[in-house]
C-alpha cells in the first residue's frame, strides 16, 4: 500500500497551537485485548512516556472480549473530557461492518472516535511452531490444500485483526484452514507455542523473542516490502499472492466529542512522548519501531487503511 510507506514518512512536528489541560484525575488507556498483543505492547510504552510530561499518572486497562468490540465500545461511550483514551488496532473500522453482515446493530461506530495519533504499524508475520514440518509457505500451503481445515490457527477474534489477515491468506491461496479465536493475540500466541494451533498471524514484536528462542518459525509477510525485523522471510507478493497485504497497526483515539481545545493538548502530549529515548528503545527491542502520525496524517492513512479492510471483510464474508 504505496500510501502506507508515504504516510509513515510525513510525521508532523508542529505542536497544536491552542491546548488546554486534561483531568486531574489518572488518565486511561483502554486496550481492547489481553496483555500480550500489539495494542498492548505499544500502549505500556507510550503510557510510561506520556506520565513524564503531564507529571500524573496515566493507566493501562485491558478490556478485552468480542475481538476487541467490548473496549471500543467502552471508549466510544465514554466521557469526551480527554481522561479516557483507546489503543486500538486496525480491526477498528471492521468490527461495525462485521456486525452488519450478520444484521446486528453494532456496538459503536467509527465516527464515534478521534484519531489522535499513530503510534507504530507493521506488516503482519505468518508464524508456525519451530518443529513444524513446513519449512516454507509453499509447503505450507500444499499441505492444507491436501488436508483442508486440517491445519488450526489462532486469532484475537472472529473478524479481528488476525482473523482477516489469515482469511485474506486462504482465500487468495484457496485453501481452508480451521479458524480458532481467541480473546486477544497473547493468548493467540501462548497457544501457538503450547502447539494448541498451528498457525498465527501476528506482528513482529508479539514474535521476536519466540523466534529468536527457537520455539518459533515465520514463514511469510502480510506486507510491501519484507520487515525489518525479519529480513530473510519473503513477502507473501514475492510468493505470488500479490492480493495479500495486511498492517497490524496501533492508533490512540478519543471520544469524537472531545472538545478541540482538549484534543490539541493530548496531540502535543503524545507528539512529546513519541520522541521519548526510553520509548523508542522499548519500541524497537521488541522488534516494532515507532511509526508516528499526528492526527490529521492518521485521519488519512486510517481512512485509506479501513477502505481496504472493510472490502476485504465484505469478500470473506459471513463466518460462523
Amino acid at each position: 500500500m504505496k500510501l502506507f510507506r508515504r504516510s509513515l514518512l510525513a510525521a508532523a512536528v508542529a505542536a497544536p497551537a491552542v491546548a488546554q489541560e486534561l483531568p486531574s484525575r489518572p488518565l486511561t488507556i483502554i486496550v481492547p485485548f489481553p496483555p500480550g498483543g500489539q495494542a498492548d505492547l505499544a500502549a505500556r510504552p507510550v503510557a510510561a512516556a506520556m506520565e513524564k510530561i503531564l507529571h500524573q499518572s496515566v493507566i493501562v486497562q485491558n478490556r478485552g472480549g468480542a475481538a476487541g468490540a467490548l473496549g471500543n465500545t467502552f471508549v466510544a461511550r465514554a466521557a469526551p473530557d480527554g481522561g479516557t483514551l483507546l489503543m486500538a488496532l486496525s480491526s477498528l473500522a471492521v468490527i461495525p461492518v462485521a456486525e452488519r453482515l450478520f444484521d446486528r446493530q453494532p456496538t459503536y461506530t467509527v465516527d464515534q472516535l478521534a484519531p489522535i495519533a499513530l503510534i507504530n504499524a507493521d506488516p503482519t508475520m505468518l508464524a508456525v511452531p519451530a518443529d513444524a514440518p513446513w519449512q516454507t509457505l509453499a509447503e505450507f500451503i500444499a499441505a492444507a490444500r491436501a488436508a483442508p481445515e486440517s491445519i488450526a490457527y489462532g486469532s484475537s477474534g472472529t473478524y479481528g485483526t488476525l482473523h482477516v489477515a489469515m482469511e485474506m491468506f486462504a482465500k487468495s491461496a484457496g485453501i481452508r484452514l480451521l479458524h480458532v479465536p481467541f480473546q486477544g493475540a497473547g493468548p493467540a500466541v501462548t497457544a501457538l507455542l503450547s502447539r494448541n494451533i498451528q498457525a498465527l498471524a501476528s506482528a513482529p514484536g508479539t514474535l521476536t523473542q519466540h523466534v529468536a528462542s527457537g520455539r518459533l518459525r515465520v514463514l511469510a509477510c502480510w506486507g510491501q516490502e519484507r520487515a525489518a525485523a525479519f529480513p530473510d522471510v519473503p513477502t507473501f507478493m514475492e510468493s505470488g499472492l500479490s492480493d495479500v497485504e495486511f498492517y497490524i497497526w496501533a492508533g490512540l483515539f478519543a471520544p469524537a466529542a472531545t472538545p478541540a481545545p482538549v484534543m490539541a493538548r493530548l496531540r502535543d502530549v503524545v507528539r512529546q512522548a513519541m520522541a521519548d529515548p526510553e520509548l523508542i528503545r522499548a519500541f524497537t527491542a521488541a522488534g516494532s519501531p515507532p511509526h508516528y502520525l499526528d492526527a490529521p496524517e492518521f485521519a488519512t492513512f486510517f481512512a485509506a487503511d479501513s477502505a481496504r479492510l472493510v472490502a476485504a471483510v465484505q469478500k470473506i464474508g459471513k463466518v460462523e
